[in-house]
This record gives structure tokens, sequence and C-alpha cells, in this order.
């Protein structure tokens, strides 16, 4: 069969909207799941006990689950048992949240206990409180040391949104076996969403490297 460029000329519009989607599902994703991370990765670094034990059991709950297996949880099975009706978009948004903050968190933690204890102690030493020591001396030093793994989580949670085909999300992935349910051109629409996913990968990566660099100049 020889390829066809105009197949994927017209398929373009609607596998730009799915991209554009799953830009969108990453971006708010990965912000919640920023905010998800640090705090359980915290909690896990310098909370007491009990704190301890709850970022403890919901990183190795999430950890140790697919996350196909968490948004169908969160999609078909929360709503039975909380009488809450989730959209497929919430549903998919809220399992990168739930997933990548597990991850994060991880990330945060081994950042933050990577860091020389001597300057917590200087940081102390000198009447500060604990939360301006992690804020203004452990804080910058563990983050230019988060930045590789937690770019390396980005892409993976960019690639985990063409999961959600399975609760019929219309990201890229899902246009793309739409498309190809209709016209049959599996070749040239699967090169496309490569493609595309390519485009993203590479792009985050760039912007990841451009900050690592800069950080590293500070």
């Amino acid at each position: 069969m020889e390829f066809d460029w105009s197949v994927i000329e017209d398929a373009l519009p609607a596998l730009l909207g799915g991209a554009r989607l799953t830009i969108l599902i990453t971006v708010v994703g990965l912000a919640g799941g920023l905010v998800v991370g640090f705090l359980a990765g915290l909690m896990r670094a310098y909370g007491n006990t009990i704190l301890n034990a709850i970022a403890f059991a919901y990183i190795e709950l999430i950890r140790g689950t697919p996350i196909v297996v968490q948004v169908m949880f969160i999609y078909f099975a929360l709503p039975m048992l909380a009488d809450i009706r989730v959209n497929p978009m919430t549903a998919a948004i809220t399992a990168i949240v739930v997933n990548a903050g597990a991850y994060i968190a991880e990330i945060v933690r081994g950042s933050f206990l990577s860091v020389h204890k001597g300057l917590k102690e200087a940081g102390l030493a000198l009447g500060l409180p604990m939360w301006k020591v992690l804020v203004y001396i452990i804080g910058p030093v563990a983050f230019r040391r988060m930045i590789p793994p937690l770019g390396n989580q980005f892409i993976v949670s960019l690639k985990d949104t063409s999961l959600f085909i399975v609760i019929g999300v219309g990201e890229l992935t899902r246009q793309g076996q739409e498309i190809m349910a209709a016209n049959f051109r599996a070749v040239e629409i699967w090169t496309a969403v490569a493609i595309l996913y390519l485009i993203m990968t590479g792009t985050l990566t760039l912007i990841l490297r451009v900050t690592e660099r800069r950080m590293r100049m500070l």
C-alpha cells in the first residue's frame, strides 16, 4: 500500500484538536500533581509519624497500581461509592494529579534528603524557623537536583494520557483511533499520531534542558 500524505493532511485538524486536549490534561494534571507531590514528599521527609505514614500509604498504593485501573476506578467506581458524577475529562485530570503526585513525592523526598544536613543545622542555628530553612536554604539546592527526574515524570505523564482512551476522552490517541476506524488508513494515521507525540515530548525535553542549564548558572 502506498503512503498517502493527503490522508494526514485531511486528518490533521482533528489530530491537532486531540493534541491540544492532551496538552491541557497534562498541564493541568501536572500542576495539581506538583502540589500533591511536594506536600506528600515533604511529609515523607520531615513529617511526624502519622504524616509520614499517610504519605507512605498514598505513595505505595498509587505506585503499586496501573494508571488505567486508577482512572477507571475514578470514572466508574467512585460515582457508585460516593454518588458523585465524574465526567471523562475530570477523571483524566484527576488520574494524572493522583498518579504523578505519588511519583513526584518520591522525587521531592529524595532530593530534599540528599542535601547535606549541615545546611539545615546551620539555618536552624541562625534562628530561622524550619519552613524558612526549607524554602530559602535547602529548597534551591534540592530543586536543582530534582529537575532531571521531574522532566522524566512529565514526559511519562504526557504519554499516559493516551491510556484515557478507555473512558472515551477525545485526546490524541482517541482521535487517531476514530479517524482510522473511518478511513482504514492505519499507517498514515498512526504515523501522524506518533510524530505529534514526538513533537510534544521533544518540546518538553528542550524546555527542561534549558531550565536545567539556567539553574546551573545561578
